[in-house]
């Protein structure tokens, strides 16, 4: 008696080596399995984020078996369900809220993603699958970094840096939503126009001499109670000089660099924080909380997440490089149909 074994492939994107977006390459693995509670997912759209570019070259904490596939994020088709699953089924379209997808787990830069179904929750009602895709982890970035402190003034006056990329709107339409005053740092008078839409009181270009002193301006006697820094590099130092007493940093992101000439003693006298944003570190009920309250938050003012651009599977470093330029929002690239 022979039995034959027929084995499918998908496409997917591999890292084969850590030295950057350079050592990846299309091609292609055996379909993945679901075992106990999980869930095999027909990848739809999947969204970049600068956090894959780190893990590309070795910066990221997370060290994943090699090739690797990248993708935190993405929208999909349910196509089977591993031992144990239930309130999920074959046809549902879900979204990956946390977890270690695409960091030592295989991402969603593929066909199909096995992913635990406690990852995974419904799209919200009334979004497209666009805007669904690269939201969670956005949002939940941004999330943590307001509410990681919880003496914040009710109205606060919030600082955002690197407004325009995913966590910069979102953190600016968050805020918004929540009822604080927003100051949104944007190169561009394009995007500075979108982020007045989206909530920011005021928007000021950072590449500016002197864009410390608008803000001072605009604030009169007040002061900056929380920034929210996307970026990293020179714009920290200002940004921490415009904190009133009890203000507080969250450190999101460092795009552009280390911090030069930092000095601890610019904490003192005002009692200044800092604290990093993981939102790796939430369990999957403290995303789900998360994830609810920051929904309902945005329902209020009808905030949606931004989408900058969609790439074909076929072109994702032209999506990498489009990452690095500056997006409004996100980048997704279209995996399937």
């Amino acid at each position: 008696m022979r039995y034959i074994f027929e084995v499918f492939f998908m496409r997917a994107w591999l890292l084969h080596r850590q030295i950057g977006l350079e050592g990846m390459s299309l091609g292609e693995l055996p379909d993945p399995t679901p075992g106990e509670g999980e869930v095999l997912l027909g990848v739809r759209l999947a969204a970049l984020n600068p956090a894959d570019r780190y893990l590309a070259e070795g910066q990221y904490p997370g060290k994943p078996p090699l090739p690797h596939v990248l993708g935190r994020d993405g929208i999909g088709t349910v196509l089977a369900t591993g031992p144990g699953v239930s309130g999920v089924s074959a046809g549902d379209r879900r979204i990956i809220l946390r977890g270690e997808t695409g960091v030592t787990r295989p991402g969603t830069l593929a066909e199909k993603v096995v992913v635990p179904a406690a990852s995974l929750v419904a799209s919200p009602e009334g979004w497209t699958d666009e805007q669904a895709a690269g939201a969670t982890l956005v949002y939940l970035t941004a999330w943590q970094a307001i509410t990681q402190w919880p003496e914040l003034p009710t109205t606060a006056t919030v600082l955002v840096s690197g407004a325009s990329g995913g966590v910069g709107v979102a953190a600016v339409q968050l805020a918004h939503a929540m009822g604080h005053r927003v100051i949104a740092l944007s190169r561009s008078e394009q995007k500075s126009r979108v982020l007045r839409e989206q909530g920011a009181d005021f928007t000021v270009d950072p590449s500016g001499a002197g864009w410390a002193e608008s803000v001072r301006s605009f604030l009169g006697r007040d002061r900056v109670d929380l920034f929210i820094d996307n970026i990293g590099g020179r714009a920290f130092n200002d940004g921490l000089g415009l904190l009133g007493m009890n203000g507080r940093v969250s450190c999101v992101g460092r795009l552009a660099g280390p911090v030069p000439d930092f000095n601890t003693a610019s904490l003192f006298f005002r009692r200044l924080r800092i604290g990093g944003v993981a939102v790796g570190t939430y369990s999957n009920a403290e995303a789900r909380d998360a994830w609810s309250a920051l929904l309902a938050a945005m329902a209020k003012t009808g905030a949606r997440p931004l989408v900058d651009s969609v790439w074909p599977f076929e072109r994702l470093m032209d999506a990498f490089g489009r990452l690095a330029s500056g997006p409004l929002g996100k980048v997704l690239v279209r995996v399937g149909g």
